[in-house]
């Protein structure tokens, strides 16, 4: 029934799209059975190239946004569904692969470190290598686990363990919620595993001096996975498009086919909703049973360790309002922030809160917030599984804007967009379908750096309830609402006990959907050292928003 409902749906989304967006018609396409072409596939619309991107992720090669078509390698097969679906596609005999960028010799980079042509991106080993030396340097806040092992290594070639970098504040205890991030699950990704990483390294050498970092570690666990493809990913890092694992018990016939796609592996919605494909060859290939994969083996197990299963594993059964944890795998590429279902058309049972998470996440890398069904579903996805077995709130990152993105685009656009997203990330992970409803409090701060006890101190801050970020369409978005409340507290949040100190607005009257509002401290209590001053906003509907804090130091 599944299956019918999701047909019937595409077939809906398919006559839609033809109605509402013709493209001009190119010449029919035939190929062989077997045979691929490099091809253009035209777009009409933002909306209607983020859907091919989502389905044909596995084909493509290359974007060009400014000209809106995409580059991708087909079968006849791809070419009828890309049709069907109102796309324009034309045979591209000149492409070539973008050339990797020129080695920036002023800034003294060299080939001896990172993926050749590619140095702000780190190999496998360097990836661990630089775990481990945060656990060594970092040892209160950092662990470094073995988890599992990768296909090579169970097969006793030399293969790699399957390890999660944990950051957290050791020496605090209580009831932590976890934020588990996965990288590089498909091999030629390369910007996903140095973003993760960048954000490991972000939060230990931020603690202590930056006070949402330090509390974010001081109440709560980061888990991040890496390298989850680390033997498809050595492969990649000579510029090969892989995508899938190394296992060679797959697609005998063609060693350079062979592999599963373990983003088509995870057990919940395995091969339910012809998003996958069964030909060991195939880029698509789910492999022969749910969780087939050691890889995957290793992330599911990891899942049910960190997070409670908080949802019936049915598909119409919602997870509770104040369901903990979330779930993010950083794919590449597309520029896009998805949420289940990918299977079908139908909302999940948490549809909303899952799209007001992610809108706010949108808001923070500027991406394009989806369900994650485009064209035609996949099944057996890593953001499906640990929603729909766990019921915890679960995305998937398309960062950047191809598979081997430039260093410099890297830096100055991708890493910069992203890292705000998964701090915030860090910040709702306790009940993310509740707190981003609420306003976000911005701009914590204290008027003294440091002052004597008895001291009074000026404590300000923004109250926003409008980040939000919409797909493009004319969908309705989050409503943003009046500020109704602001409160801060000192050391100990509401979760542990702390009690609640009322913020005022700045112009007398709480009237406006963005607040700035202000509070006088006295010290007089608070004894010597260095306290964080938590703030949060309410909106008119009840909401309370996300932490920001500072720092308030009392010093003799």
């Amino acid at each position: 029934m599944k299956k019918w409902i999701t047909l019937l749906a595409g077939i809906y989304l398919f006559s839609a799209t033809l109605l509402a967006a013709p493209v001009p018609a190119a010449d029919p396409i035939v190929l062989a059975p077997g045979e691929t072409a490099i091809v253009r596939v035209y777009y009409p619309n933002q909306k209607m190239g983020n859907k091919a991107i989502i389905s044909f992720e596995p084909q493509l090669l290359e974007t060009n946004y400014g000209k809106g078509y995409h580059v991708m390698k087909v079968t006849q097969e791809d070419i009828d569904r890309l049709t069907a679906a109102g796309l324009r596609v034309e045979l591209d005999d000149s492409w070539t692969p973008t050339q990797p960028e020129a080695l920036d010799r002023e800034s003294g980079e060299s080939d001896d470190e990172g993926i050749p042509r590619y140095p702000c991106y780190r190999t496998v080993e360097e990836t661990f290598a630089t775990a481990e030396q945060i656990t060594k340097k970092y040892k209160r806040l950092a662990r470094w686990e073995d988890v599992g092992d990768s296909w090579e290594k169970t097969a006793d070639f030399d293969g790699f363990d399957m390890r999660v970098l944990v950051l957290t504040n050791q020496k605090i205890s209580g009831d932590k919620p976890n934020l588990f991030i996965t990288a590089a699950m498909h091999a030629r990704e390369y910007a996903t595993a140095e973003l993760v990483t960048r954000f490991a390294e972000y939060l230990v050498e931020n603690y202590g001096s930056d006070a949402d970092v330090t509390w974010i570690l001081d109440h709560h666990e980061i888990h991040l996975m890496l390298q989850t493809n680390p033997d498809g990913r050595k492969i990649a890092e000579d510029h090969t498009f892989w995508r899938k694992n190394t296992n060679a018990t797959y697609c005998l016939a063609d060693y350079d086919s062979r592999g599963a796609d373990l983003n088509r592996n995870f057990t919940f919605g395995w091969y339910c909703c012809d998003g996958s494909s069964g030909d060991e060859c195939n880029t698509l290939y789910r492999g022969p049973e749910p969780a087939s994969e050691p890889e995957i083996q290793a992330v599911e197990a990891y899942m049910k360790i960190i997070f409670p299963d908080q949802r019936d594993d049915d598909w119409d059964s919602p997870a509770p309002n104040d369901a903990t944890g979330i779930y993010i795998d950083v794919h590449s590429y597309g520029k896009l922030v998805l949420w289940p279902w990918g299977s079908t058309s139908d909302p999940a049972p948490n549809a909303i809160q899952l799209q007001t998470l992610g809108r706010k996440f949108a808001y923070w890398n500027g991406y394009s917030p989806e369900q994650a069904i485009g064209l035609y579903p996949t099944d057996g996805t890593s953001d499906e599984h640990a929603y729909g077995l766990l019921g915890v709130a679960s995305y998937c990152f398309e960062i950047g804007t191809t598979f081997f993105q430039p260093c410099n685009t890297f830096e100055s656009f991708v890493l910069p967009d992203n890292l705000p997203a998964l701090l915030y990330a860090a910040k709702v992970v306790r009940t993310p379908y509740i707190t981003p409803s609420g306003p976000d409090a911005t701009d914590v701060a204290v008027n003294l750096d440091a002052v004597t006890p008895g001291s009074l101190v000026t404590l300000t801050a923004t109250i926003d309830d409008t980040r939000y970020k919409r797909a493009s369409g004319n969908e309705k978005g989050e409503p943003s609402q009046l500020i109704d409340a602001a409160e801060y507290y000192i050391d100990i949040p509401p979760w542990n006990g702390g009690a609640a100190i009322s913020l005022q607005p700045a112009d007398g009257a709480f009237d406006d959907t963005v607040e700035f509002v202000s509070g006088i401290i006295d010290t007089m209590n608070i004894k010597l050292g260095k306290h964080i001053v938590f703030v949060r906003g309410q909106d008119a509907d009840g909401n309370w928003g996300a932490f920001s804090a500072a720092f308030l130091n009392i010093v003799r």
